[in-house]
């Protein structure tokens, strides 16, 4: 008998179009076990090209990186991958703790898919320098967008894992920690 929600790209961006709102039943459209968890590292294909067209609008408006855009652009390439597996198995071991080690396939799979609504926020958060707003407005933005962001790793925790909120809590500061320490080698890098 097949799968009522196999794993697709479809099902996973509708599942994280629900997470956005709020809405835990789009853990129902996330296919349980490894094959989804597998199947989920599709968002970082998904997502790549969003990054890939950041750092080229970045790059555009401040100028060339130092080390040279070849160094920058194999940095960046390093540091996206790192950050997504580095956070996939520090996860599972911090799930173990938590005594939800058996969630992990479909939290993780929930925690990438979740990814494409926090990438469609950077491009949106492009659109004030785009339409050459004041800087406030971007700032605002951005605040807010950080703020959005934490809630929904919170949510998709919280929500996939069953965890109380002072525990789901603990993945978010585990990826944030993750994020800044590889940004910032990829910046040093860089020459950023």
């Amino acid at each position: 008998m097949p799968a009522l929600n196999p794993p697709s790209v479809a099902n996973g961006i509708a599942a994280a179009l629900l997470f956005a709102r709020g809405r835990a039943v789009g853990l129902a459209l996330i296919a349980p076990g490894m094959e989804g968890a597998r199947h989920s590292f599709l968002a970082a294909a998904i997502c790549l090209p969003v990054l890939l067209a950041l750092r080229v609008f970045g790059w555009s408006m401040q100028g060339a990186p130092p080390s040279g855009a070849a160094v920058a652009l194999a940095a960046e390439l390093i540091g996206y991958t790192l950050g997504w597996v580095a956070f996939a198995l520090a996860s599972r071991v911090l799930a173990h703790q938590a005594q939800r080690g058996g969630d992990w396939p479909r939290f993780i799979a929930a925690w990438n898919w979740s990814n494409l609504v926090q990438y469609a926020l950077l491009i949106v958060l492009l659109l004030p320098s785009v339409l050459g707003l004041p800087g406030w407005i971007g700032n605002a933005l951005g605040l807010a967008a950080v703020g959005y962001a934490i809630w929904l790793e919170w949510f998709v925790t919280r929500t996939a894992l069953n965890l109380p909120g002072l525990t789901a809590a603990m993945f978010v500061i585990l990826d944030l920690a993750l994020g800044l320490f590889i940004g910032g080698v990829t910046a040093r890098i860089s020459g950023g």
